[in-house]
């Protein structure tokens, strides 16, 4: 044999270059069914059954809140009645004080006498029994 390719001879061969293979593929696109007419009203009428609810909590926490406040001004309403009664009371007592009578009666003319019961004097000098036992 003949030395005819020089030391590329004792090179491995190369194959020649083949354009890549292109493979095509299918991708499986697998459409879901939609739901069904039926099961879609059941979700629809379970999220209003459940926003019914809620709604009726929250009006009723409402109501709730709304009382609360009613009852505290009430209760602070009787407080201040409670006060203005004791101090009403106290007026009482001064005011049917015999002492305090007797001397309002003297200044408005009326005589007491021990037998006669009250007197009150009419205009001049007529003297007039008011009460008698």
């Amino acid at each position: 044999m003949a030395y005819v390719n020089g030391n590329l001879a004792l090179q491995p061969k190369k194959k020649p270059q083949q354009e890549p293979l292109i493979r095509e593929t299918k991708k499986l696109v697998v459409k879901r069914k939609s739901l069904p007419v039926q099961e879609k009203l059941l979700y629809l009428f379970t999220v209003l059954i459940c926003v019914v609810v809620a709604g009726v909590i929250i009006f009723r926490y409402a109501q709730i809140y709304d009382m609360n406040i009613q009852i505290t001004k009430l209760n602070s309403e009787y407080q201040g009645l409670n006060v203005e009664i004791e101090e009403l009371k106290r007026q009482v007592e001064t005011l049917n004080d015999p002492e305090r009578i007797r001397q309002l009666a003297e200044t408005q003319g009326m005589v007491s006498s021990e037998d006669a019961g009250i007197t009150v004097k009419t205009g001049g000098e007529q003297l007039t029994t008011v009460m008698q036992e």
